[in-house]
Protein backbone atom coordinates (compact mmCIF):
# COMPACT_ATOMS: atom_id res chain seq x y z
CA UNK A 1 0.00 0.00 0.00
CA UNK A 2 1.71 2.99 -1.00
CA UNK A 3 2.41 5.95 1.65
CA UNK A 4 0.48 8.98 1.45
CA UNK A 5 0.49 12.19 3.40
CA UNK A 6 2.81 13.90 5.33
CA UNK A 7 5.23 10.75 5.59
CA UNK A 8 4.97 11.14 1.61
CA UNK A 9 6.13 14.25 1.57
CA UNK A 10 8.66 13.91 3.50
CA UNK A 11 10.02 10.71 1.87
CA UNK A 12 9.61 12.66 -1.59
CA UNK A 13 11.26 15.84 -0.38
CA UNK A 14 15.19 15.86 -1.23
CA UNK A 15 17.97 15.61 1.48
CA UNK A 16 19.10 19.41 1.51
CA UNK A 17 15.43 20.92 2.19
CA UNK A 18 15.75 19.27 5.56
CA UNK A 19 19.22 21.12 6.06
CA UNK A 20 17.81 24.78 4.79
CA UNK A 21 14.97 24.77 7.21
CA UNK A 22 16.98 23.38 10.20
CA UNK A 23 19.54 25.80 9.35
CA UNK A 24 16.48 28.39 9.23
CA UNK A 25 15.51 28.20 12.79
CA UNK A 26 18.94 26.60 14.19
CA UNK A 27 19.79 30.91 14.78
CA UNK A 28 16.29 32.17 14.14
CA UNK A 29 15.06 30.52 17.93
CA UNK A 30 18.35 31.86 19.71
CA UNK A 31 18.14 34.98 18.31
CA UNK A 32 14.79 35.49 19.87
CA UNK A 33 16.25 34.07 23.27
CA UNK A 34 18.73 36.83 23.39
CA UNK A 35 15.67 39.72 23.12
CA UNK A 36 14.61 37.07 26.57
CA UNK A 37 17.97 37.67 28.53
CA UNK A 38 16.04 41.18 30.02
CA UNK A 39 13.60 38.78 31.53
CA UNK A 40 15.38 35.48 32.66
CA UNK A 41 18.89 34.84 32.76
CA UNK A 42 20.74 32.88 30.13
CA UNK A 43 20.58 29.37 32.05
CA UNK A 44 16.67 29.61 32.33
CA UNK A 45 16.29 30.32 29.11
CA UNK A 46 18.54 26.92 28.41
CA UNK A 47 16.41 25.24 30.74
CA UNK A 48 13.12 26.34 28.89
CA UNK A 49 14.64 25.76 25.88
CA UNK A 50 15.39 22.08 26.71
CA UNK A 51 12.58 21.62 28.79
CA UNK A 52 9.71 22.61 26.11
CA UNK A 53 11.42 21.20 23.50
CA UNK A 54 11.71 17.64 25.57
CA UNK A 55 8.11 17.80 26.22
CA UNK A 56 7.13 18.29 22.89
CA UNK A 57 9.02 15.56 21.53
CA UNK A 58 7.89 12.90 24.37
CA UNK A 59 4.36 13.36 23.43
CA UNK A 60 4.90 12.98 19.60
CA UNK A 61 7.89 10.41 19.83
CA UNK A 62 7.25 8.48 23.12
CA UNK A 63 11.36 8.28 23.71
CA UNK A 64 10.61 5.64 26.96
CA UNK A 65 9.74 3.25 24.24
CA UNK A 66 12.77 4.04 22.58
CA UNK A 67 15.12 3.37 25.63
CA UNK A 68 13.20 0.45 26.45
CA UNK A 69 14.31 -1.15 23.30
CA UNK A 70 18.08 -0.47 22.72
CA UNK A 71 20.60 -2.55 24.02
CA UNK A 72 23.49 -1.32 26.59
CA UNK A 73 25.94 0.11 24.04
CA UNK A 74 22.56 2.27 22.07
CA UNK A 75 21.50 3.59 25.74
CA UNK A 76 24.86 4.76 26.37
CA UNK A 77 25.12 6.33 23.26
CA UNK A 78 21.71 8.23 24.00
CA UNK A 79 22.43 9.40 27.40
CA UNK A 80 25.88 10.68 26.16
CA UNK A 81 24.27 12.75 23.75
CA UNK A 82 21.42 13.83 26.02
CA UNK A 83 24.19 14.94 28.35
CA UNK A 84 26.32 16.74 25.42
CA UNK A 85 22.70 18.69 24.51
CA UNK A 86 22.17 19.77 28.36
CA UNK A 87 25.97 21.21 28.08
CA UNK A 88 25.52 22.92 24.68
CA UNK A 89 23.15 24.49 25.35
CA UNK A 90 23.74 25.94 29.05
CA UNK A 91 27.30 26.34 27.21
CA UNK A 92 25.69 28.13 23.95
CA UNK A 93 23.19 30.90 26.09
CA UNK A 94 25.61 31.62 28.45
CA UNK A 95 28.07 32.86 25.08
CA UNK A 96 25.45 34.59 23.57
CA UNK A 97 24.85 36.59 26.34
CA UNK A 98 27.88 38.45 25.84
CA UNK A 99 29.88 37.74 22.24
CA UNK A 100 27.66 38.44 19.20
CA UNK A 101 25.55 35.48 17.72
CA UNK A 102 27.83 35.65 13.84
CA UNK A 103 30.95 35.43 15.93
CA UNK A 104 29.43 32.13 18.41
CA UNK A 105 28.04 30.50 15.06
CA UNK A 106 31.62 31.08 13.46
CA UNK A 107 33.89 29.66 16.60
CA UNK A 108 31.08 26.48 16.81
CA UNK A 109 32.31 24.67 13.55
CA UNK A 110 35.93 25.06 14.74
CA UNK A 111 36.81 21.35 16.10
CA UNK A 112 35.37 19.88 13.18
CA UNK A 113 37.50 21.44 10.94
CA UNK A 114 40.79 21.08 13.54
CA UNK A 115 39.69 17.30 13.29
CA UNK A 116 39.43 17.04 9.79
CA UNK A 117 42.76 18.16 9.28
CA UNK A 118 44.61 16.25 11.22
CA UNK A 119 42.71 13.00 10.22
CA UNK A 120 43.16 13.95 7.03
CA UNK A 121 45.82 15.34 5.84
CA UNK A 122 45.35 17.25 2.79
CA UNK A 123 46.84 20.13 0.72
CA UNK A 124 42.90 21.23 0.86
CA UNK A 125 42.33 20.57 4.68
CA UNK A 126 45.34 22.48 5.38
CA UNK A 127 44.23 25.40 3.52
CA UNK A 128 40.95 25.12 5.56
CA UNK A 129 43.04 24.72 8.68
CA UNK A 130 44.74 28.11 7.32
CA UNK A 131 41.83 29.94 6.98
CA UNK A 132 40.06 28.75 10.20
CA UNK A 133 42.76 29.73 12.28
CA UNK A 134 42.51 33.51 10.61
CA UNK A 135 39.05 33.68 11.12
CA UNK A 136 39.27 33.03 14.75
CA UNK A 137 42.27 35.22 15.26
CA UNK A 138 39.98 38.01 13.59
CA UNK A 139 37.27 37.29 15.42
CA UNK A 140 38.89 37.22 18.40
CA UNK A 141 41.20 39.82 18.10
CA UNK A 142 38.16 42.54 17.77
CA UNK A 143 36.54 41.45 20.94
CA UNK A 144 36.12 44.35 23.53
CA UNK A 145 38.23 43.43 26.33
CA UNK A 146 34.94 42.53 28.55
CA UNK A 147 34.44 39.45 26.47
CA UNK A 148 36.86 36.60 27.61
CA UNK A 149 34.13 34.44 29.49
CA UNK A 150 31.57 34.52 26.70
CA UNK A 151 34.34 33.46 24.12
CA UNK A 152 35.38 30.88 26.63
CA UNK A 153 31.95 29.51 26.41
CA UNK A 154 31.84 29.78 22.73
CA UNK A 155 34.90 27.65 22.31
CA UNK A 156 33.18 24.92 25.20
CA UNK A 157 30.27 24.83 22.65
CA UNK A 158 32.26 24.26 19.95
CA UNK A 159 33.77 21.46 21.25
CA UNK A 160 30.38 20.31 22.50
CA UNK A 161 28.83 21.24 19.14
CA UNK A 162 31.32 18.70 17.08
CA UNK A 163 30.40 16.32 19.73
CA UNK A 164 26.79 16.96 18.75
CA UNK A 165 27.57 15.82 15.33
CA UNK A 166 29.05 12.67 16.16
CA UNK A 167 26.61 11.47 18.30
CA UNK A 168 23.69 12.46 16.24
CA UNK A 169 24.79 11.24 13.36
CA UNK A 170 25.81 7.93 14.41
CA UNK A 171 21.62 7.43 16.33
CA UNK A 172 20.45 9.03 13.17
CA UNK A 173 22.24 5.88 11.61
CA UNK A 174 20.98 3.21 13.83
CA UNK A 175 17.62 4.69 14.70
CA UNK A 176 16.54 5.86 11.15
CA UNK A 177 14.30 9.05 12.56
CA UNK A 178 13.92 11.78 15.70
CA UNK A 179 13.43 8.65 18.18
CA UNK A 180 16.83 8.34 19.44
CA UNK A 181 16.82 12.44 19.46
CA UNK A 182 13.37 12.03 21.81
CA UNK A 183 15.14 9.75 23.71
CA UNK A 184 18.39 12.31 24.54
CA UNK A 185 16.59 15.67 25.07
CA UNK A 186 14.44 13.32 27.54
CA UNK A 187 17.64 12.89 29.57
CA UNK A 188 19.03 16.36 28.88
CA UNK A 189 15.79 17.59 30.30
CA UNK A 190 16.75 15.90 33.44
CA UNK A 191 20.69 16.85 33.46
CA UNK A 192 20.08 20.55 33.19
CA UNK A 193 18.05 20.39 36.39
CA UNK A 194 20.58 20.51 38.98
CA UNK A 195 22.35 23.34 36.84
CA UNK A 196 19.58 25.94 35.70
CA UNK A 197 16.33 25.01 37.41
CA UNK A 198 16.93 28.09 39.83
CA UNK A 199 17.36 30.66 37.14
CA UNK A 200 14.13 29.27 35.56
CA UNK A 201 12.38 29.44 38.57
CA UNK A 202 10.69 33.02 38.09
CA UNK A 203 9.08 32.03 35.10
CA UNK A 204 6.69 29.51 37.09
CA UNK A 205 4.57 33.40 37.90
CA UNK A 206 5.15 35.27 34.69
CA UNK A 207 3.16 33.44 31.92
CA UNK A 208 4.33 35.77 29.49
CA UNK A 209 7.90 34.88 29.41
CA UNK A 210 7.12 30.87 30.11
CA UNK A 211 4.87 30.82 26.70
CA UNK A 212 8.16 32.75 24.79
CA UNK A 213 10.27 30.56 26.50
CA UNK A 214 8.39 27.44 24.97
CA UNK A 215 8.56 29.28 21.88
CA UNK A 216 12.21 29.43 21.36
CA UNK A 217 12.45 25.86 22.56
CA UNK A 218 9.95 24.57 19.52
CA UNK A 219 12.03 27.06 17.33
CA UNK A 220 15.86 26.09 18.29
CA UNK A 221 15.02 22.46 19.47
CA UNK A 222 12.80 20.56 17.90
CA UNK A 223 12.59 21.67 13.94
CA UNK A 224 16.08 22.05 13.55
CA UNK A 225 17.27 19.08 15.55
CA UNK A 226 14.29 16.88 13.89
CA UNK A 227 15.33 18.67 10.31
CA UNK A 228 19.11 17.53 11.20
CA UNK A 229 18.07 14.24 12.37
CA UNK A 230 15.83 13.85 8.92
CA UNK A 231 18.85 15.24 6.74
CA UNK A 232 21.60 13.23 7.86
CA UNK A 233 19.84 10.32 7.47
CA UNK A 234 19.40 10.90 4.21
CA UNK A 235 23.03 12.52 3.36
CA UNK A 236 27.01 11.06 3.69
CA UNK A 237 28.31 13.15 6.64
CA UNK A 238 31.18 14.81 3.90
CA UNK A 239 28.05 16.12 2.64
CA UNK A 240 26.30 17.55 5.62
CA UNK A 241 29.62 18.90 6.80
CA UNK A 242 30.29 20.90 3.60
CA UNK A 243 26.55 22.59 3.83
CA UNK A 244 27.37 23.55 7.32
CA UNK A 245 29.32 26.09 5.54
CA UNK A 246 26.41 28.33 5.35
CA UNK A 247 25.66 28.17 8.91
CA UNK A 248 28.09 31.10 10.32
CA UNK A 249 26.70 33.45 7.59
CA UNK A 250 23.23 32.24 8.34
CA UNK A 251 23.52 33.27 12.05
CA UNK A 252 24.96 36.55 11.28
CA UNK A 253 22.20 37.75 8.48
CA UNK A 254 20.04 36.71 11.63
CA UNK A 255 22.39 38.76 14.13
CA UNK A 256 21.98 41.97 11.96
CA UNK A 257 17.80 41.25 11.59
CA UNK A 258 16.72 40.25 14.99
CA UNK A 259 19.30 41.78 17.18
CA UNK A 260 20.92 44.55 15.14
CA UNK A 261 24.22 43.31 15.98
CA UNK A 262 25.86 44.73 12.92
CA UNK A 263 29.41 43.47 12.10
CA UNK A 264 32.40 45.17 11.42
CA UNK A 265 34.20 44.54 8.53
CA UNK A 266 36.85 42.73 10.50
CA UNK A 267 33.79 40.53 11.91
CA UNK A 268 32.24 39.86 8.55
CA UNK A 269 35.83 38.99 7.25
CA UNK A 270 36.39 36.77 9.93
CA UNK A 271 33.13 34.71 9.99
CA UNK A 272 33.84 34.60 5.67
CA UNK A 273 37.25 32.62 6.61
CA UNK A 274 35.38 30.35 8.58
CA UNK A 275 33.12 30.02 6.20
CA UNK A 276 35.32 29.21 4.45
CA UNK A 277 37.44 26.64 6.30
CA UNK A 278 34.60 24.45 6.41
CA UNK A 279 33.76 24.41 2.73
CA UNK A 280 37.19 23.71 1.88
CA UNK A 281 37.40 20.77 4.47
CA UNK A 282 36.88 16.90 3.95
CA UNK A 283 36.71 14.50 6.65
CA UNK A 284 39.64 11.40 6.34
CA UNK A 285 37.65 8.30 4.48
CA UNK A 286 36.09 5.13 6.13
CA UNK A 287 38.32 3.26 8.40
Amino acid sequence: MPITGPRAALAAAPPWSFFIGGALFHYLGPAFAVLLFARLAPLGVAALRIWSAALVLALWRRPWRTLARLDAGGRRTVVAWGAVLAAMNACFYLAIARVPLGTVAAIEFLPVIVLAALGARTARNLAALLAAAGGVYTLTGVRPAGDPPGLVFAFANAVLFAAYIVLAHRTARRLGGVDGLAAAMLVACVLVVPVAARQAAPTLLDPAVLAAGTGVGICSSVIPYVCDQLAMARMPRSTYALMVALLPATATVIGVGVLRQVPSPAELAGVGLVALSVALHRRPGPR
